[in-house]
């Protein structure tokens, strides 16, 4: 089992590959990891337990045809030494879109390899330039030509890929991307304002991402500034890091703003931080399906997000949480302000049990494991 992924940093695809190459059943399966270097996660892939862990420091995010061409023949590089040392089948199972189309590339040239890709959010969106978003769904085509099965993590990026003529319904599974679930029910409020700095008695509102343009966090800055006109007492959160904490920054400055922010940085304590919200504010432009909705529901934090992908499958309108239009600012801070007067109404926990089962880590590895012997015993392959 040889999973790719562009780059561990701080995310859900990438909690989701080290999981599984953590817990894939050691009986059938010797896993294997590659991706870029430089990620705030090298050093966990590096120390999983009977997993070899190939780096290839040319695998990056950005579009680079010097960088991706020497990624490519490294990942193929990766895979026929594989072959060359084993006559077990190997399967080549994807992450993320570079490291999905040029993976799946290497994995077809260097053949018998049986193949997977999971969509965690496709790498083209409605806010890119018509031609960015032609040249990516043209790549996710032609990646696509030599993959033998789809994984997603929503239901609505099966509807996108389907629509953009990428992969068949029946070729796709879902499968969420799963976690620690019982993590979430041992966070104390209390714990968590203390780690902030912050007395028990002001409302908060926080998010947990990562500080780049998918996840909008200058929106929660805007949103913010627009809540604190009502609320002066309040304070907001903000754990996560990334390209944008510059530009994050300044706005909070801009909007006098900066005595009642906190900018945790990534912080591993994040079932306690999520109960020293009062909210918790995903202002996502588009999404997979963000594992911190989910995580903030089991902990009994009412959600306020945009309706991206799939945030709209686990937040059920006016019950749990609200949901607005990416990049509708205005709507997201009155929804807020709903909740911290009092008016919101919204019952948090009422799903729990299934939020509990449907993410659960271990389901989603053993999901991942039928599927595994499925196409190799579909491709004539034996144990």
């Amino acid at each position: 089992m040889l999973h790719v992924i562009t780059r561990l940093d701080w995310g859900g695809a990438q909690e989701n590959t080290l999981c599984t190459v953590g817990s894939l059943d050691r009986e059938k399966f010797e896993p294997i990891l590659s991706s870029g270097t430089g990620g705030m996660l090298d050093a966990d892939a590096a120390s999983i337990p009977g997993c070899r862990w190939f780096p290839v420091p040319t695998l990056v995010r950005e579009l680079n045809p010097v960088a991706d061409a020497r990624a490519y023949f490294a990942l193929l590089r990766v895979i026929r030494s594989l072959k060359a040392e084993s006559r077990a089948p190997i399967v080549v199972h994807t992450h993320s879109s570079k490291a999905g189309i040029l993976g799946r590339l290497a994995a077809r040239a260097a053949g018998g390899c049986a193949v997977v890709h999971t969509v965690h959010g496709f790498g083209f969106h409605g806010g890119q330039s018509a031609f960015r978003r032609f040249l990516y769904v043209g790549l996710e085509r032609i990646a696509a030509s030599g993959t033998d099965a789809f994984v997603a993590v929503s239901e609505e990026n099966i509807r996108t890929g389907v629509r953009e003529r990428i992969f068949t319904r029946d070729g796709c599974r879902l499968i969420r991307s799963g976690f620690d679930t019982g993590r979430f029910l041992d966070g104390e409020r209390r714990r968590g304002r203390a780690l902030l700095g912050l007395p028990d008695d002001v409302p908060v509102v926080g998010t947990v991402a990562v500080f780049k343009p998918q996840k909008s966090p200058l929106d929660f800055v805007e949103a913010a500034r627009r809540i604190a006109g009502r609320f002066p007492e309040a304070h907001f959160v903000m754990v996560g890091d990334g390209e944008l904490r510059p530009s994050v920054e300044r706005a909070i400055r801009e909007a006098g703003l900066s005595g009642r922010f906190v900018l945790a940085g990534w912080r591993g304590e994040v079932p306690d931080l999520l109960c020293a919200f009062d909210v918790f504010l995903l202002t996502s432009r588009w999404e997979g399906l963000p594992k911190v909705v989910p995580q903030a529901l089991i902990a009994g934090i009412p959600v306020v997000a945009t309706a991206a992908d799939g945030t709209s499958e686990i937040v059920d309108e006016g019950i749990d949480g609200f949901l607005a239009k990416p990049g509708d600012v205005g709507t997201l801070a009155a929804r807020v302000l709903s909740i911290l007067d009092g008016t919101g109404g919204l019952r948090p926990g009422f799903k729990r049990e299934r939020l509990l089962r449907e993410f659960d880590e271990v389901e989603m590895v053993r999901a991942q494991e039928r599927l595994y012997l499925d196409i190799t015993e579909s491709k004539g392959f034996r144990r």
